[in-house]
């Protein structure tokens, strides 16, 4: 589908990348990897166009669409969310006006033997089949069924866009290009801005979708879930693992095994020649042999190593002082906008050295309640922080906060203490600030680059109650490896809010979660959590619930065996369902093909007075609307199936 040859890139002395060869399939599945500023965002705007490389070629078919969501985008603020989703249908509507149009034509038009009505007819024909492929005039649904899929509720499809912040308007821009169905999706940390539920929506979708995918994500559980290759951006090259990412991580590891055998031996040939000329720089005799050594010397092409892998790196919080056994008590606890409530009646306790999980759907008051227990906003009922309790906390902005006129070291040496000074190089390297970047003043420094840098600082300061509020927005996987078991060694207590399940995973014994103006408490880990509520149906997370229970006891055996006969139950009537969907499918594919064939034949003089295969198309055209509504119907059911 789109073929790469040797691609250059060059922003300074050093290529970003270069002789880069690939092929995108149909249908693939591709995670673009590789460290920050290795070049991924880069060569998804040379995919799509909109930058050229140094050097080159990218091959495109030109009836190939591409749709690409970057980190950044313009957005308006002019219309509502239906109509600006909308959008995403214009060449759906010009082609139905185009349809209009010549069949107003064919109504009016007596020459039926001309050349260019059959010829008319035939495009008629070409266009009303590419037509009813896309969808036909049943975009309204998808477009719903879209949006609520990415976490918007149907009363705020007629609500203006400006309205939402920046992170739900982006998720307008990826519904607008899912609903597209481009040949080539290029999504660019498309997660950033969803929470678990929009996350795994978008997992389905992707896994069903017919596009090809090149994904950029930190999110390990969604490259995992999604993708099936892997292309890694390292030293310069693009490197093609065929397989997904955890068996990359594998394969990689093996490959910088061998890459660092033979880079020792290349340094101990090269110290072998340099040591030679040494000794025998100045023998007449041996001039002849020293002359060839440093040729030989100026011909070895140097053995680049994989950037180092920082992951396995330990960081340790300092001591601080013991807290109390309940450091947060809730008791009633509710928070009101005017006539919308956030949150009401929240009661709730967190003991000592617990790390417990906030999740829900964006806005139901994660952040919220977190501003709450930091005394940054008034609210209702009783919350207590205990005896010691000494907090750090980092909230979504707190990059707005560092000193912009410090270097990225002396930001980190201010709070560091003891022997931690004597790491810093090494602790500022695993969060990709190794180098001449620890130079830089915190004012040239991105917004993510700032995030890490404030998160850096934490891990340093005596705490013991951290308050994280969506840390891994901006962290690469080996960045987010060293904070996940900095917070595991962690004595004290930790109240996470985010939406990357692979960090929670094994991290928290218990999840909170929002929604519907409450708050319920869940025992387990993030994916017993999630196992739990997918018995439910996880497109029920964030809506009303009833009055949650302190602690949800596991249910008696007999109910548990009930639970489970019912589940295997749904899922056979769900896969009944799809197997019905599936065969109406490819019966109306076969009736439409045959349409086509009789539309053809009937073109011609012969076919028009050969009244056989007029009936054949009469009975046709109605085995065809049977089917489709038999496809509506068997949809239909298997939709009302997943949500229950």
């Amino acid at each position: 589908m789109i073929s790469v040859e040797s691609l250059r890139v060059e922003f300074g002395v050093k290529p970003l990348f270069h002789d880069a060869s690939f092929v995108i399939n149909d249908r693939d599945r591709i995670a673009l990897v590789g460290k920050n500023g290795a070049g991924k965002t880069t060569l998804l705007k040379i995919l799509c166009g909109r930058q050229q490389p140094t050097s080159g070629h990218v091959s495109i078919p030109n009836d190939t669409t591409i749709g690409y969501l970057p980190q950044v985008m313009v957005l308006q603020d002019d219309t509502t969310v239906r109509e600006e989703t909308r959008k995403a249908f214009s060449s759906r509507v010009r082609l139905k006006e185009r349809l209009d149009e010549m069949e107003r034509q064919l109504g009016e038009r007596t020459d039926y033997d001309s050349e260019s009505y059959n010829a008319l007819v035939a495009r008629f024909t070409q266009d009303h089949d590419r037509y009813q492929m896309m969808g036909a005039d049943h975009y309204e649904a998808d477009l719903e069924r879209t949006l609520t899929g990415l976490g918007f509720v149907r009363s705020d499809l007629d609500r203006p866009t400006a309205e939402f912040s920046g992170g739900w308007r982006m998720r307008i821009e990826l519904a607008k290009i899912l609903l597209q169905q481009p040949d080539v999706l290029l999504l660019d940390e498309p997660t950033n801005h969803l929470d678990i539920e929009s996350i795994q929506w978008l997992e389905q979708f992707l896994a069903t979708s017919p596009s090809a995918v090149v994904l950029v994500s930190h999110d390990r559980a969604f490259i995992n879930n999604v993708t099936t290759r892997t292309l890694e951006i390292t030293c310069g090259q693009i490197i093609d693992y065929k397989v997904r990412y955890d068996q990359y991580v594998v394969l990689r590891a093996e490959r910088r095994e061998q890459q660092l055998r033979a880079y020792e031996n290349q340094q101990r040939e090269i110290a072998d020649i340099k040591e030679f000329i040494e000794r025998f720089r100045y023998k007449p005799t041996k001039a002849v042999q020293v002359q060839s050594r440093i040729k030989q010397l100026a011909k070895i092409v140097p053995i680049e190593v994989d950037e180092v892998d920082n992951s396995a790196m330990r960081l340790k919080f300092p001591p601080c002082l013991r807290s109390g056994d309940f450091p947060i008590i809730c008791d009633g606890v509710g928070k009101a906008y005017g006539q919308h409530t956030v949150f009401s009646d929240v009661t709730l306790t967190i003991r000592r050295g617990e790390k417990v999980a906030f999740v829900g759907k964006n806005g139901e008051g994660k952040s919220t309640l977190v501003k709450c227990i930091m005394g940054e906003i008034p609210f209702t009922g009783e919350l207590k922080v205990g005896h010691n309790v000494q907090i750090g906390y980092f909230a979504q902005n707190q990059a707005q906060l560092l000193d912009g006129t410090k270097t990225v070291y002396d930001t980190i040496d201010y709070v560091a203490k003891g022997d931690v000074r004597l790491r810093i190089n090494d602790i500022l390297g695993a969060f990709m600030f190794g180098g001449e970047n620890s130079e830089k003043r915190v004012s040239v420094l991105s917004g993510g680059e700032r995030s890490r840098l404030a998160i850096i600082r934490l891990l340093l300061e005596p705490v013991n109650l951290l308050i994280l509020d969506e840390p891994t927005n901006h962290l690469d996987m080996p960045s987010k490896d060293v904070l996940k078991e900095a917070i595991r060694a962690f004595d004290g207590t930790a109240i996470i809010v985010s939406h990357d399940r692979e960090f929670l995973d094994g991290l928290v014994t218990k999840v909170y979660e929002f929604g519907g103006g409450k708050v319920r408490e869940h025992l387990g880990g993030i994916y017993d959590f999630l196992r739990n509520r997918n018995i439910e149906s996880l497109n029920q997370l964030g809506t009303s619930s009833p009055v949650p229970q302190p602690v949800e006891t596991p249910p008696e055996p007999s109910a548990a065996k009930q639970n489970y006969a019912e589940r295997r139950e749904q899922q056979k009537r769900i896969r009944k369902a799809e197997k019905d969907v599936k065969l109406c499918e490819k019966r109306i594919e076969e009736l439409e093909q045959r349409i086509s064939e009789l539309d053809s034949i009937l073109c011609t003089p012969e076919g028009a007075s050969d009244m056989t295969l007029v009936t054949e198309y009469t009975s046709t055209k109605k085995a065809l609307d049977d089917e489709i509504a038999r496809w509506e119907e068997a949809a239909s059911l298997l939709e009302e199936l997943q949500n229950e």
